[in-house]
């Protein structure tokens, strides 16, 4: 009998000290969440999550919570910025006259972008945008065979198959000739072709290839491992500068399981001044995960002061969790409530905030003609039902929802009154606007604004409006499921 006590006895002590450790750290971490003084939505999610879900919570916000990058990367990043600081100073100086030509209306924005990420808008670039796979892929293989000194890529995803062989294929030619060729690619959206074929091909042909951000079971611990680099750059000679949303993959073979069709993106060609800044993002981004030496690597990468080309004027934006986290965001706000007549939005993933929610509803709300084109079906169940959850809200306030039906329409745009636009690998939800690393373009420019405007119109061509009256006639369980993923939006 007493054998028995004693063991219930010992059994309440273990259960109790149980409860009192997990009373503790769901105490110290809300504490923790509180004085960090994040975004409302995000704070209220974590909390939740830690609150509800016993131990399991802390250890989700222990290995997601905070935008660890790695104490390796802070490091390196930190020895970069002395050097960073000094080019970005004499760009300044060189191109100091470029705002006095802006539009007005533009003027301001511009001054919000350079204050929050670094690089001011650069005049005389020409761009050229391709609007499939398609037309991309030629044009890039014929800029690479045309390379005489480096060909620099960078991407989220690469994959094996159809017109992405054309590629690697051009750039073992390149190397070949002597060019230097640098590719790097992210190590979680390209796992497959790092442990490919292909990568061992260009290894073996000399062209050096990068692996970002890699994931281990030791680096959870040190570093987030949700993040991404989602940037999509090519820098050939330091002359020719290409990014948008095309990962490099041909959409006739990528992810044709997923059932929600071929993906639809668009890249940007860019000649001028411009390709300086978004060169000086790849060597970056190749310095800190690969640790060469910088002054061997910028040698080699033939960065270079590039002439004017063309007459538009273009502001390179990376973005990312080691710059300012509301750089970005600031930029998108200011984009939206510059709108005076005209915005149209297309993104694969909306999931927006309560601020990015309440500016696009005022907006519409003030006479502005507000249209955000989104796919009709995407890849993600969570973010589909989480997105679906903001319609009504948007529907009532007067913005037009249509969604895109011939495939899961992936080009991240932004056009503001014709007057100038957004474009690059930028999201609209919290994982791009706050964790991924991305690159955008700020383009002052009414000609390829026109441009990206007519693309956006053959999408809309392509979609279903969605209206009020058949949103709202949803089934309840449907709604519960979609405002329940909503409660989980600014951790998306």
């Amino acid at each position: 009998m007493n054998a028995l006590w004693t063991s219930i006895l010992s059994g309440s002590l273990v259960a109790n000290a149980i409860l009192i450790v997990d009373l503790l750290i769901r105490v110290i971490l809300s504490y923790r969440i509180i004085m960090r003084r994040l975004p409302v939505g995000v704070s209220l999610a974590w909390l939740a999550i830690i609150l509800i879900f016993p131990l399991v919570g802390a250890v989700a916000y222990a290995f997601f919570g905070t935008r660890r990058i790695g104490k390796r990367h802070e490091q390196r990043l930190a020895r970069l910025r002395g050097p960073f600081v000094a080019w970005l100073h004499q760009l300044r100086r060189r191109f100091e006259i470029a705002r006095m030509t802006l539009n007005p209306e533009c003027e301001p924005i511009s001054r919000l972008a350079e204050a929050g990420i670094g690089f001011p808008p650069l005049p005389g670039n020409d761009l050229e945008l391709f609007e499939s796979a398609e037309q991309v892929f030629p044009a890039l293989v014929a800029d690479i065979d045309a390379a005489q000194k480096s060909c620099l890529l960078e991407f989220y995803i690469w994959t094996e198959g159809g017109l992405a062989d054309g590629v690697v294929d051009a750039l073992i030619r390149a190397a070949a000739r002597g060019v230097v060729c640098r590719v790097l690619v992210d190590a979680l959206g390209s796992r497959d072709f790092l442990r490919g074929t292909a990568t061992a091909r260009l290894r073996t042909s000399g062209v050096r290839v990068g692996e970002a951000l890699p994931v281990s079971l030791w680096s959870m611990f040190s570093a987030r491992a949700d993040i991404r680099l989602h940037r999509k750059i090519i820098v050939i000679d330091g002359e020719i500068g290409y990014t948008g949303s095309q990962n490099l993959v041909d959409p006739h073979f990528f992810k044709q399981e997923a059932g929600v069709g071929q993906w639809v993106d668009a890249m940007l060609r860019l000649r001028g001044p411009a390709v300086e800044p978004l060169a000086l993002t790849f060597v970056v981004d190749w310095q800190v995960q690969t640790g060469e030496n910088i002054e061997e690597l910028v040698q080699t990468s033939a960065i270079h002061t590039v002439p004017e080309k063309g007459k538009a004027i273009v502001q390179v934006l990376p973005s990312g969790p080691a710059l300012r986290a509301e750089a970005i965001d600031s930029v998108l706000l200011f984009a939206i409530y510059a709108a005076r007549k005209e915005l149209v939005m297309t993104t694969p993933y909306f999931v927006p905030d309560e601020s990015l929610m309440a500016a696009l509803t005022a907006t519409a709300k003030r006479g502005v003609a507000v249209t955000i084109v989104v796919p009709e079906r995407i890849d993600s169940i969570l973010v589909r039902f989480a997105s679906r959850a903001y319609g009504a809200d948007l529907l009532a306030a007067g913005c037009r929802v249509v969604a895109f039906r011939d495939g899961l329409l992936h080009t991240k745009s932004i056009t503001v009154d014709r007057e100038f636009s957004l474009f690059g690998s930028l999201n609209l939800d919290q994982r791009s606007l706050r964790l991924n690393f991305e690159i955008s373009l700020l383009i002052y420019d009414r000609d390829f604004t026109a441009r990206l405007r007519d693309l956006q119109n053959s999408y809309i061509d392509r979609s279903n409006v969605v209206s009020l009256g058949a949103f709202n006639s949803r089934p309840v369980h449907y709604r519960l499921a979609e405002n329940t993923a909503r409660l989980f939006g600014p951790l998306l």
